[in-house]
């Protein structure tokens, strides 16, 4: 260092100084340019970690069309895929928290991947910001018109005289549906095989032929044929009877009191995210989801809304974090 001169090295220096006082008062600028511009004042995008057509997806511009009209603001659907949501999810952990990035996450990225994936590319306590819950969807335990079980206990019963020999269809290993079956399982003692599918259209072909007896996956590409009589629902795995089959009684009310194993939806951020920008997030998607316009679309997309904002949705991904590691710990299942 002593072939540079003084003045060279004065000014390195401050140059530094400046930039690393720039770098700490990153949450102090945000807070400013939302005092001095308002939030939001450029495009807001929200991350879906999943295809196109889904309904996560589907949700995500419900809520994109909401804040873009409460606000006059654009607010954009970007798909990234991969690793059951992780992908996506962990672009949105790493953003800066300015409320321009935001994701509609499910409870896979809130809760059940930490169970199932071995390196996992971000803390799931501890990478992101609740903003407010969204929606739901029930799961439904469906069986072929040849299984002479016409209710829950008489499913249990004969998958009981037949330990191992019985078989369910489900989408994926770790899915909403295969966690929804073990759940049951552990309450009831049943053991079934698991047949595993690569999505929901295979195991409805499969369980329409007769291939496999039941399935336990979510309800609304069911409803047709079970309203035609070519399936039959025992049960759905919602705390209430389904809006759109309330003749289908819960698993719930059926012998096993508090079962709950309902898929959700939810808004987040990342990490650090101001207070003031949350809110502002919270209270307006709240504010949508309430709404009589927005329900309605939330139904017609197959799904329920749920109403609750930041701090509802921290104590629900709270508690159902301790379901599932329950849940996951008696299945066996083993991060991949």
């Amino acid at each position: 260092m002593s072939d540079i001169p003084s003045s060279k090295t004065a000014f390195r220096r401050r140059t530094l100084i400046a930039a690393g006082a720039g770098f700490l008062a990153t949450p102090a600028l945000i807070r400013g340019s939302l005092a001095q511009g308002g939030y939001p004042n450029k495009q807001i995008r929200i991350v879906v970690a999943f295809a196109p057509g889904g309904a996560t997806d589907i949700l995500a511009r419900i809520v994109a069309d909401h804040l873009s009209k409460a606000w006059s603001t654009q607010v954009i659907v970007e798909n990234k895929t991969g690793a059951g949501g992780n992908v996506g999810s962990d672009l949105v952990a790493k953003a800066p928290p300015d409320g321009y990035t935001l994701l509609l996450g499910t409870v896979g990225s809130a809760v059940t991947n930490q169970f199932l994936y071995k390196n996992m590319p971000f803390d799931t306590a501890t990478a992101f910001t609740n903003i407010a819950l969204v929606g739901e969807v029930a799961n439904a335990l469906v069986v072929h018109p040849s299984v002479e079980a016409r209710n829950l206990q008489e499913y249990v019963a004969l998958a009981k005289a037949k330990p191992g020999q019985m078989n369910y269809g489900s989408p994926a290993i770790g899915g909403t549906g295969h966690l929804a079956m073990e759940y049951l399982q552990a309450i009831t003692g049943m053991k079934l095989e698991h047949i595993v599918y690569r999505g929901s259209s295979l195991v409805l072909q499969d369980l329409l032929a007769g291939s496999i007896p039941s399935t336990m996956d979510n309800l609304p590409a069911y409803i047709p044929h079970i309203n035609s009589g070519k399936l039959r629902a025992l049960g759905v795995s919602s705390a209430k009877r389904w809006f759109a089959m309330p003749d289908v009684p819960t698993i719930a009310e059926q012998g096993v009191p508090g079962y709950d194993a309902a898929p959700w939806w939810y808004v987040s951020g990342p990490a650090g995210l101001p207070a003031e920008i949350t809110k502002k997030l919270s209270d307006e998607i709240v504010k949508g989801v309430s709404s009589p316009e927005v329900e309605k679309r939330i139904k017609d997309a197959g799904c329920a809304p749920i109403i609750g904002g930041s701090e509802a949705l921290t104590k629900h991904i709270a508690s159902e974090t301790l379901k599932w590691k329950k849940v996951a710990d008696a299945a066996g299942l083993k991060p991949q």
